[in-house]
């Protein structure tokens, strides 16, 4: 019934221990080994209750298909933080493009209990993106913004916050007169002499969490390290702007210079959050990722 289920129809059929003898080693493993694996794939079989939550992308749409493995490792990383808090979510792939369009109405969105906005690249399906999120942000529905969706926030912050009604990214409108999102300058270098890989954010690298925000609660320490793959940052020069005007940086880099992780304050909005990085690659069945759970908690309680 269940992928995750997998390991233990393996161990029924006693395969790790035939490899084990095959390769002439002793067993290593306490008397029940898989205990917590059963107890992990118990909890995804039998959820107490059910929440529906939207994943709002641009990647769905093959012909007449929908191809929602653009987006797997969200999926996953959502069903280990379902698991952990006992339900099954329902989740439905909204394609941004609808939203453009008017084939889809903003207002659709009300259904969900949650939506997430995950990364992506390029122009197509931008606007309808940013509706959503303006949408999300004024009726205080659960937003999880994933590296493009937390830049996209920012934008949609800065026109309709900071009424500059040109904000963009430069990688959508090199010419904005708000360039809310735009390559660092050390990065825009590399991209003069050629190097194109060398000028994205890639791996690991670590934030400081400022405490009393969302984030902080979630991960409960003060420094994490995330996984990055971009190469557009939040523009240091409307940086202050954004935080006079309401928006909160809880996540930044050591040095202070790079927005790790953007959020409301609670009192204006259960979770409005968004992270630079992309945290599902590091949820796992045991241990699911902080941000994702604490999202969830709260589309429960909107449910």
């Amino acid at each position: 019934e269940s992928i995750y289920e997998v390991p233990l129809n393996f161990e029924r059929d006693n395969i790790s221990a035939l490899i084990l003898e095959r390769l002439g080693l002793k067993s290593r493993v306490r008397k029940d080994g898989l205990a917590k694996w059963r107890n992990f794939v118990s909890r995804v079989k039998n959820p107490k209750s059910e929440v529906k939550v939207a994943i709002v992308g641009k990647y769905f749409d093959t012909g007449d298909f929908v191809l929602s493995d653009a987006y797997i490792s969200i999926i996953e990383a959502i069903k280990h933080s379902a698991a952990k808090l006992g339900v099954k979510v329902n989740l439905t792939w909204l394609n941004s493009k609808r939203f453009e369009t008017g084939e889809e109405k903003v207002e659709s969105l009300k259904n969900y209990a949650g939506v997430i906005v995950p990364g992506g690249f390029g122009e197509s399906g931008i606007e309808g993106k940013l509706a959503v999120i303006k949408f999300c942000r004024e009726n205080k529905i659960p937003y999880l913004g994933l590296c493009y969706g937390m830049q996209l926030m920012c934008v949609e912050y800065a026109r309709n916050i900071l009424k500059l009604k040109d904000a963009n990214t430069t990688e959508i409108n090199p010419a904005t007169s708000a360039p809310v999102i735009d390559i660092m300058l050390d990065q825009k270098k590399k991209l003069a002499e050629g190097n194109y890989g060398g000028s994205m954010r890639l791996g690991a690298y670590p934030a400081v969490l400022k405490e009393g925000t969302i984030a902080f609660k979630a991960y409960n320490q003060k420094e994490i390290s995330e996984r990055h793959r971009h190469r557009y940052e939040i523009n240091p020069e409307f940086i202050g702007k954004l935080e006079q005007a309401g928006l909160v940086f809880s996540g930044k880099s050591p040095d202070g210079k790079l927005m790790e992780i953007a959020e409301l304050q609670k009192k204006t909005h259960p979770f409005f959050l968004g992270t630079q990085f992309h945290p599902e690659f590091k949820s796992h069945p045991l241990a699911p990722h902080p941000l994702f759970t604490e999202f969830l908690k709260t589309a429960i309680r909107r449910e």
